[in-house]
């Protein structure tokens, strides 16, 4: 079963018809790119849709948690807890503000932070703790939020995976003293790049306000490229992908000419903070924003669909599959992830990859992706977090964006459950 159309699952996955026409239009509209009241209302929908005070927008995720850790007036050298299997985008914000990361390992069940494992991270010098909800799939906030409590560190969830997804009927973001939010290419929406930090508390809310006040927009040049990214992508790249590796030639040398962005700088694999970071959210890019925050929640149903046709097909003795919703959490599924045999990862890619469909979307492999970040520079030590570090090995993950059909979706499970 050779798919016609190349399927992937990271390529600017979630873009429809109307986000690339919007993109195009906004190309000929630079007055539109920098400042605007779009920033503003994309603000004030996305308290409406949260359930937060006060939220605000960055061009990207990067650039909100380091206004937060920012407002937070830590001491230099600090101890920021996290979890292993993350991206270098969550811990490089942490460096950038002179502070250490220190990781925590996950659980199999959730591939989120382990509980009894932060607990034993925790030294005199911990002062926050950074809880991610991996792939959409909430953390057991309860057991973390009482840890950080008891040892009063403050908690910051990292919620880049997670829009709309819920914990105990509350949506994920609320529950700590602040929160990030991605709406990075693959995310649950997409601008391409940008960002949302909240804070509930006044104080903390008003400190952000000010460091977002006081951080320019990204240069004219830097937007255009991000425009430019959905309609290139979307003529050029993915309808050539699959003959003879044309599209991928192109994507690479479009990036190499700097027409287009990659989702991580080369330097942030190395600790370094790129020139556009951090900086305002632009106004030609909270308008992308806006628009798919209409389609959220139509987005989620979607993915969750998609995930239930998965997981009916697949459990069973070959795959195990994180993430059942129980204690309470609704998940979003920004990927349906597949624990495999240590071996079988790779063979499963190039399998797939014969079939037309890309399912390497370079989670796998570390445990802080991409595969090519320096683990020293990220402070990682090796053998820390062993589970992170196994089921980095034996992770595959299959696509449950808006543009994959059901009917992809079982052609996709029947693929793999046949493998």
């Amino acid at each position: 079963m050779i798919f016609r159309k190349p399927i992937f699952i990271s390529l600017s996955p979630n873009v429809q018809k109307d986000d690339v026409w919007l993109a195009f239009k906004l190309i000929f509209m630079p007055w539109k790119w920098k400042k605007g009241r779009d920033s503003a209302a994309l603000e004030e929908k996305f308290r409406n849709y949260s359930g937060v005070n006060n939220s605000f927008a960055f061009n990207s995720g990067r650039s909100a948690f380091m206004a937060i850790l920012k407002s937070l007036e830590l001491e230099k050298g600090s101890e920021v807890l996290l979890q292993a299997f993350t991206c270098n985008a969550a811990v490089n914000p942490i460096i950038w503000s002179g502070l250490k990361p220190v990781f925590v390992d996950i659980e199999k069940e959730t591939l989120n932070m382990n509980s009894a494992d932060l607990e034993k991270k925790i030294t005199p010098d911990s002062r926050a703790v950074l809880v991610q909800h991996t792939f959409g799939f909430p953390a057991k906030i309860d057991e973390i939020s009482g840890i950080c409590q008891k040892h009063n560190l403050i908690l910051i969830e990292d919620c880049a995976h997670s829009l709309g997804a819920e914990y105990k009927s509350r949506k994920i973001g609320i529950f700590g003293q602040a929160s990030f939010f991605s709406f990075g290419r693959d995310k649950i929406i997409s601008s391409v790049y940008g960002g949302m930090a909240v804070a509930n508390d006044p104080v903390l809310s008003e400190r952000i306000s000010k460091i977002r006040d006081n951080y320019q927009y990204p240069s004219y040049c830097w937007v255009f490229q991000q425009l430019l990214h959905p309609v290139l992508i979307k003529i050029l790249v993915m309808p050539f992908y699959g003959l003879f590796g044309l599209g991928k030639i192109v994507l690479v040398g479009l990036q190499k000419l700097k027409i287009i962005s990659k989702a991580v700088a080369r330097g942030e694999k190395q600790g370094i903070m790129p020139r556009y970071f951090p900086k305002k959210m632009p106004n030609g890019l909270a308008i992308l924003a806006l628009n798919q925050l209409k389609k959220v929640d139509e987005v989620n149903e979607h993915r969750r669909k998609i995930a239930e046709i998965y997981r009916k097909k697949l459990s069973g003795p070959n795959f195990y599959l994180p993430g059942l919703e129980n204690g309470g959490r609704k998940n979003v599924y920004m990927r349906f992830p597949v624990i495999c045999g240590k071996n079988e990862p790779a063979q499963i890619l190039k399998f797939f990859q014969k079939q037309n469909i890309f399912l390497d979307d370079g989670w796998r492999k570390s445990v802080v992706v991409p595969v090519s970040t320096d683990l020293d520079k990220m402070n990682y030590i090796k053998g820390s977090c062993p589970m992170a570090e196994d089921i980095a090995q034996r992770i595959v993950n299959l696509p449950t964006h808006i543009n994959i059909s059901p009917d992809t979706a079982e052609k996709i499970k029947n693929l793999l459950s046949g493998f």
